[in-house]
């Protein structure tokens, strides 16, 4: 289940769990729901579990692949890799021995950098605090693996209030955030400190039918706060009716800015 991708920021994705259910109002027009139930109508054998019609739907019932999880390990060329673009690793569904699994193999697949997305921040914060408290070994392996980066989606204030402090108390060798979709300003509250805790910032409009605009100021608010302290913004796309409709031109210019290996420290582990 890697696939090339269209999402401009990494190269490969990678899904050991599909299936998720909606937590915010970053939600409410998600790609990955609307592609689950395009999949299981196709008749794809791994999209063919539904999920609560409130809060998911059609194919889109969490479900564990355990066949997948050494994927990566087949890999030879390295690749920047989004883990779970169909789902969410920490997901209550998701068994934390089935997280460990997969992190255990990100840590093994060394070759490779691993980009983890979650909304639900506060249950990888506590997990990985509980591991590191245990001799920082997950079977064998060590955590915080310096290839794997954690990061977490905020779409307004009230979220970003909420999601930031628990991705920036995380054990990560790299934390990130996605600002996608974009539904209202946002101040990151980006002083020095905080500011070497957070490695990358991505910001994108909404997309599909019924998306809600994204405001000039926003994005311009997010770069503008990246730029003074020097946290590298990349900037996806505008968004429309498609995603690539509004173009990625913030100001005339593509922000594309990532986190460098040689910038970062090997390991950051908060307080």
């Amino acid at each position: 289940m890697s696939v090339g991708t269209g999402i401009e920021w990494t190269e490969a994705t990678w899904n050991p769990v599909t299936g998720c259910d909606r937590v915010s109002a970053g939600c409410d027009h998600c790609y990955a729901a609307t592609l689950a139930k395009r999949l299981k109508a196709m008749g794809n054998p791994r999209y063919q579990k539904d999920g609560r019609p409130e809060t998911s739907g059609p194919g889109f019932g969490v479900t564990l692949h355990h066949d997948q999880i050494d994927l990566p390990l087949r890999w030879k060329k390295p690749k920047v890799v989004f883990v779970n673009s169909m789902s969410d690793l920490f997901h209550d569904m998701v068994s934390e021995s089935f997280v460990a699994a997969v992190f255990d193999v990100m840590a093994e697949a060394s070759q490779h950098t691993f980009q983890v997305l979650t909304k639900r921040p506060r249950r990888m914060q506590g997990m990985l605090e509980r591991w590191l408290a245990n001799g920082n070994e997950i079977d064998g392996h060590w955590t915080p693996a310096p290839n794997v980066w954690l990061g977490t989606s905020v779409e307004d204030q009230k979220w970003a209030d909420q999601r930031i402090p628990l991705l920036l108390e995380a054990p990560a060798a790299v934390r990130f955030l996605s600002c996608e979709p974009l539904l209202g300003s946002i101040d990151l509250r980006l002083d020095p400190e905080t500011a070497k805790a957070l490695h990358w910032v991505i910001a994108g409009g909404e997309s599909g039918p019924g998306y809600r605009p994204m405001q000039l100021e926003w994005a311009r608010s997010l770069r503008d706060q990246c730029r003074k302290t020097r946290v590298p913004f990349f900037f996806k796309q505008w968004g429309g009716r498609t995603p690539k409709a509004g173009g990625r031109e913030l100001d005339g210019e593509i922000w594309d800015e990532m986190p460098t290996r040689s910038a970062l420290p090997a390991i950051t582990v908060a307080g």
